[in-house]
């Protein structure tokens, strides 16, 4: 599993909605450019919809599980997401693991993970920002 982390100073019920709402995906995540089908405010388990990505390639995906507050997963093909926020003394900590049969993630650590790096902490930068 791939397991990528950032600090933030906000509480975790601040990054909440910035993860979990897909509308606003696009504030910490610019190459995102819309979500149908996910949930109508949140992420909804069960749900199958699409992203967006760059205005123009939809991307099938599946929520797979939800725990209110702090995480929700997906499913984008045979490739596993966990989207996370956990409380912290003095913020919180924002993550999205990674998971998928090898070798499409050893793939995934060198091609897609340095950019899930950039997300989270820009994620991070958002919610500190709010």
């Amino acid at each position: 599993m791939l397991t990528y982390e950032s600090p933030s100073r906000a509480p975790a019920e601040q990054v909440w909605p910035l993860l979990a709402e897909p509308g606003r995906w696009s504030s910490w995540a610019p190459h995102v450019r819309g979500a149908w089908g996910l949930g109508s405010r949140e992420v909804r388990p069960g749900a199958r919809g699409a992203v967006r990505l760059l205005g123009v390639v939809p991307v099938p995906a599946h929520i797979t599980a939800k725990e209110p507050g702090r995480s929700w997963d997906w499913r984008v093909g045979p490739v596993w997401f966990r989207h996370r926020v956990t409380p912290a003394p003095d913020g919180s900590v924002v993550g999205i693991d990674i998971a998928a049969p090898e070798p499409l993630e050893s793939a995934l650590r060198v091609s897609y993970g340095p950019l899930v790096m950039v997300l989270v902490r820009n994620l991070a930068c958002v919610a500190d920002r709010s």
